[in-house]
């Protein structure tokens, strides 16, 4: 079966390649030459990723999911939000997302968090939603070099170690995007064209 992930993150791709069972060729946008930018203007994950999947498809005419991921931290209203790439600005810069972050929970106590991720997988007829989330807290400085994102400031509950302290294999353990895709693989693994 092959998929195409309507995303150009590298380390996302290489994260969900890693979860997926023998059987499934994963494409990127490269593969099928999608060559356009999607404006994600969605205010929900749910809404950023049907966007993305729909505009893929639409163009491939191939089966098609997308994700979209992000931080809300309770003190900040659920900011970064929708806008976690661009907390700090357009470019996207994770290092200056994680310190913008840090200024605005300098001397918060709350520092409860949460990491979101909806998939929405368009197979031609029909879109199918799969949401994961994990729970945890902001730490107070940076730790780690293995993640991206905001994973050297994120401890998930139970642990005391951020995510970009861990090897990808344990991160897929627990991670939102890993509850997410498990869901969306129980779902292709019992529709009958798999």
């Amino acid at each position: 079966m092959k998929l195409v992930f309507a995303s150009r993150n590298e380390n996302k791709t290489a994260e969900i390649r890693a979860m997926l069972p023998k059987g499934i060729e994963l494409l990127s946008l490269n593969d099928v030459q999608f060559e356009g930018d999607i404006d994600e203007t969605a205010l929900t994950f749910v809404g950023n990723a049907r966007l993305k999947s729909r505009e893929v498809y639409d163009f491939c005419k191939m089966p098609c999911f997308s994700d979209d991921s992000g931080l809300t931290v309770d003190a900040l209203n659920g900011e970064p939000g929708v806008f976690s790439a661009r907390y700090a600005g357009p470019e996207k810069d994770d290092n200056a997302n994680c310190e913008k972050l840090l200024r605005e929970l300098d001397g918060v106590a709350n520092r409860r968090a949460s990491f979101c991720t909806a998939i929405v997988f368009v197979d031609g007829e029909k879109e199918h939603v799969f949401e994961g989330s994990v729970e945890g807290e902001i730490n107070h400085g940076s730790k780690g070099n293995l993640g991206f994102g905001y994973d050297p400031l994120f401890v998930p509950l139970g642990w005391n170690k951020t995510f970009a302290e861990v090897d990808k294999e344990t991160k897929n353990t627990v991670s939102h995007r890993a509850r997410a895709f498990v869901k969306f693989l129980n779902y292709l693994q019992n529709v009958d064209n798999f």
